[in-house]
């Protein structure tokens, strides 16, 4: 599903323990890291999309987790030129995604990564929360800078804001 102007619905889970660290996943086969993302289905609502894929990719379930916030707008990001496969209709130019903050509330030990149909990680480790931005493929730093900045104010504060009717988009990110 590519949206009409050629970015591919996504959400990113940046998971948190109790010290404030942060999940960080070593993607399979790769000396890459990232957090947990993957795409949205059609008709399946963001929050869904972060479940679905935080089983998929971790093996946690709403259970495991704390759902501290997520990000108000979607935020986005260009592929690279040489990432963009200019022969696949519609053409996708990046993702937009929406952002989630959840803190584990289970033991770390029951993390897999069989889970899906594709295994997108084989390991991962805690990490300082600001560590991400160092490691991460350069073209995703950006996203990852504006939602950690978002989500991590709410780690700082008691009061998650609720927006009443769900999820804002603003085509101006």
């Amino acid at each position: 599903m590519i949206d009409s102007k050629g970015y591919r619905p996504n959400v990113g889970i940046i998971l948190c323990n109790d010290d404030g660290r942060v999940f960080w996943a070593k993607r399979k086969g790769a000396n890459s890291w990232q957090f947990p993302q993957g795409g949205i289905d059609c008709n399946e609502d963001p929050e869904t999309a972060m479940y679905r894929e935080l089983w998929e990719e971790t093996g946690l379930s709403a259970e495991d987790v704390q759902l501290i916030g997520r990000t108000r707008y979607w935020l986005r990001y260009k592929l690279p030129d040489r990432y963009i496969r200019k022969n696949s209709m519609p053409l996708c130019i990046g993702q937009k995604q929406v952002w989630f903050i959840l803190r584990m509330v289970a033991d770390e030990s029951i993390v897999r990564f069989d889970c899906g149909h594709k295994q997108e990680f084989d390991d991962w480790l805690w990490v300082d929360y600001w560590r991400p931005l160092n490691d991460v493929v350069y073209f995703k730093r950006k996203v990852y800078r504006k939602a950690m900045i978002e989500l991590g104010l709410m780690l700082l504060s008691d009061e998650v804001p609720v927006k009443a009717d769900g999820f804002l988009s603003r085509d101006d990110d």
